[in-house]
């Protein structure tokens, strides 16, 4: 944190009770809740048999307890009793004693309160000493009237959790009121410091100030969480209210102005975002927090930094004409400054505008991650490499390049301790592992991110870091999970991704779009139009690509052709516009399939092919062997049952290791008919066993068929069953068949397209 004004702080008169120490060049002041503390540091001290574990736990409470705000006496009172409960009636005793007697019984306990540590070492060195000495400075400065005031304090303090007190004036009761009924309980065996951050919520009667220490320690903290955990953050508006009220008192403290900038972004206020970081920037500028002797380097150094940040955020909110001036604003003060970092970071935010405006921003991070090698600046050089990665993917470089340049960042970055880029690292092979179709490695990715112990310091309870790797690498898992039809991990996956990235956050969209996207195609696996159509609104409003595709799969499957036809084409120009070659490959064969329903399967064929050949081209397993299998069922369609077999074989063994269990059972179910197809023009000793064949295709493809609750594959399957049966001569086996078709038929609707016309 950067040094503050000390005379900016408070008038040492204030009001509340709180007798302020800090015109004298302290820091921090005497409070009751203080006196609080140095009686149990006191009774700490002097008693001496206790219990190791009930040393332990007051051991661990002390920190939070010196850092945190200012508790209620019976908040303070509970804590120490969930640690000691004999401690409490001490701490409980002396405090009474001085609030029930006179002004010299406080005199006296800050007179004997150094006697207890004289021989101890802990006493010059230790964080307690310090506070304990700081305490006694601040005491020993404050004139008689404001040690009165503080007594008098103090037996407020004291007295108010009694009932019959509970009715005093509000007006005598502010210094006390930062009671949160909201603390959390304290185990027993192990101290949980949560209920001590949490009585940062404080009420409304509270507005007294903080001191400079526990302000300082309340934006540190929320920063961290803020970063690394912003489910256990304060939320937004209590957050913003805190903040004002330590603005309200020092408007020139720099860290909670930016803080206050932080927060905004979270709810998207463009207006108070930019409006709090200029003035974190005015007022570091102006405190000299980031200056040298002269300060015209630190007076420089603000300045292009804060055009910087204000890039930035318009990057972040989509102005990318405000962004781009930002950035050449920037660009030219760091020139002149000779300021080769700045440089490298204005480079680095260029080409990521670049990127998000679609244009080809190779040439910009090759010549960012060179520049960025050549200073020594590992994080940027890694960010590059890890860009030009995501774009050689996109481009169709093959794998083994790609995760040769990943490996070599990795080395890097467990030299460097960069956990943040090893967890973007791990999230980037996943998505790369998943976009080549290889399921069970982007599987194994996903796990390994998501068990990877964290170097960042585990503080305030924050076990796992919420950032976008952790959500992208969970929104993975939740797919391929609902892909083997396992809906039940996939409702735990995202219960859990709710709870750690709620709807106010920054990545909600992620898991949002993913739950959308998982209900839209279970809703049209299950035949069930009507509960699809209201996924496609959801889809459309975070991603207009996908919700587009998802319409034209509805209207598809609906019979409206023509609307889906139209969707389609437009997809298709933005698609090549932005150079999207994976939706690009999905419009293709949507396209395809809407010529086997209306101009024939003839004509599908360019189509297929030219898809075909970009799949291959850009190393998609996944998108070729779909492309193969609508290859192959055209072939069968046109009277072509051998190429068509010899198609589904080739892509069958990929298919079944990695591929959904709706693509498994398409890939048999083509198969098998490819085999009836083939039986039929067969010599008769041979017919039979081609028909047994096909019975066993058709059995393995209902399994995969029946774990997703296909219902109108289903019944695809026990029509050709009930045909092979009765061909077979199996009159039991053919009339069972022909009863559970009869019963799916009944129960579906007619969709239009029977089991010969579609795959």
């Amino acid at each position: 944190m950067a040094s503050v004004h000390e005379s900016l702080y408070f008038n040492p008169m204030m009001t509340n009770g709180v007798v302020h120490a800090n015109i004298f060049g302290i820091k921090d002041w005497v409070t009751p809740y203080k006196i609080a503390v140095l009686a149990l540091l006191h009774e700490m001290s002097t008693t001496k048999p206790m219990a190791l574990l009930d040393r332990r736990r007051l051991n661990k409470l002390i920190l939070p307890l010196q850092q945190g705000p200012d508790l209620t006496l019976e908040q303070f009172l509970k804590i120490v009793e969930e640690c000691c409960l004999r401690m409490v009636n001490a701490v409980k005793h002396r405090l009474f004693l001085m609030a029930d007697g006179e002004l010299q019984d406080m005199e006296h306990f800050f007179t004997i309160l150094p006697n207890a540590f004289s021989d101890s070492e802990a006493f010059k060195t230790s964080v307690v000493g310090l506070f304990m000495r700081q305490m006694l400075l601040a005491y020993n400065k404050l004139s008689f009237s404001q040690v009165y005031k503080l007594y008098k304090s103090l037996q407020q303090y004291c007295h108010r959790v009694q009932p019959e007190l509970s009715a005093l004036p509000t007006e005598d009761m502010e210094l006390t009121s930062n009671e949160d009924p909201s603390a959390e309980h304290i185990d027993k065996d192990e101290l949980d410091t949560a209920s001590l951050h949490q009585s940062e919520l404080r009420s409304d009667e509270s507005q007294g100030p903080l001191s400079q220490k526990q302000a300082e320690y309340f934006l540190a903290r929320q920063a961290y969480l803020l970063k690394n955990d912003e489910n256990k953050a304060m939320s937004p508006a209590k957050l913003q209210d805190e903040l004002n009220n330590i603005l309200k008192f020092n408007p020139d403290f720099a860290e909670a102005h930016y803080l206050s900038y932080l927060n905004s972004i979270r709810v998207q206020d463009i207006y108070i975002s930019t409006h709090s970081l200029l003035h974190y920037f005015d007022r570091l500028i102006l405190s000299g927090g980031e200056g040298k002797s002269n300060g015209d380097e630190g007076y420089g150094r603000s300045l292009r930094y804060a055009v910087l940040n204000l890039a930035t955020l318009h990057c972040r909110f989509g102005h990318y004409q405000q962004a781009d001036l930002a950035l050449q604003e920037a660009i030219r003060i760091a020139q002149e400054a000779n300021d080769h970092v700045c440089l490298q970071h204005c480079l680095s935010w260029l080409y990521t505008l670049e990127q998000m405006k679609g244009s080809d921003s190779v040439v910009l991070t090759e010549d960012s991650v060179k520049i960025a090698a050549h200073f020594c600046l590992p994080y940027l050089a890694s960010l590059g490499i890890q860009s030009l990665v995501q774009q050689g993917a996109k481009q169709g470089m093959p794998a083994n390049k790609l995760l040769d340049a990943l490996r070599g960042t990795d080395i890097m970055h467990w030299k460097q301790s960069l956990s943040e880029l090893i967890e973007i690292s791990l999230a980037q092979t996943t998505s790369i592992w998943r976009m080549y179709g290889k399921s069970t490695m982007a599987r194994q990715q996903a796990q390994l991110l998501l068990n990877m112990n964290s170097l960042e310091p585990v503080n305030f309870s924050v076990q796992q870091n919420n950032t976008e790797a952790f959500a992208v690498a969970l929104c993975h898992l939740a797919e391929l999970h609902a892909e083997q039809g396992l809906y039940a991990v996939v409702s735990d996956i995202m219960k859990h991704l709710k709870q750690q990235f709620p709807p106010h956050t920054q990545h909600a969209k992620l898991w949002m779009l993913c739950d959308l996207k998982i209900q839209f195609e279970k809703a049209m696996n299950d035949g069930k139009y009507h509960l699809a159509e209201p996924h496609v609104t959801a889809i459309s409003a975070l991603n207009s690509t996908e919700g587009l595709y998802r319409k034209a799969q509805l209207l598809k499957a609906l019979n409206q052709t023509t609307e889906a036809s139209q969707i389609l084409q437009q997809l298709q120009q933005q698609c090549e516009k932005s150079k999207d070659i994976e939706m690009t490959i999905r419009v293709m064969l949507a396209s395809a399939e809407l010529h086997w329903d209306s101009s024939g399967f003839a004509t599908a064929l360019p189509l297929l092919l030219q898809a075909l050949a970009l799949s291959r081209q850009h190393n998609l397993q996944s998108l070729t062997s779909e492309t193969l299998l609508h290859l192959a069922f055209t072939q069968l369609m046109l009277g072509i049952p051998e190429q068509a077999l010899v198609l589904v074989q080739d892509v069958l063994e990929s298919v079944l290791a990695h591929g959904s269990l709706i693509d498994k059972g398409r890939a048999l179910l083509l198969a098998a008919r490819c085999q009836m197809a083939l039986a039929g023009a067969a010599a008769q000793e041979h017919r039979l066993t081609a028909l047994e064949q096909a019975v066993h295709t058709l059995d393995e493809a209902a399994v995969y068929f029946s774990q997703l609750d296909c219902k109108e594959r289903m019944r695809d399957i026990h029509y050709l069953q009930a045909r092979l049966h009765h061909t077979l001569g199996n009159i039991s086996q053919r009339n069972k068949c022909s009863m559970l078709f009869r019963l799916l038929d009944q129960e579906l609707p007619s969709s239009g397209m029977t089991v010969v016309s579609h795959l």
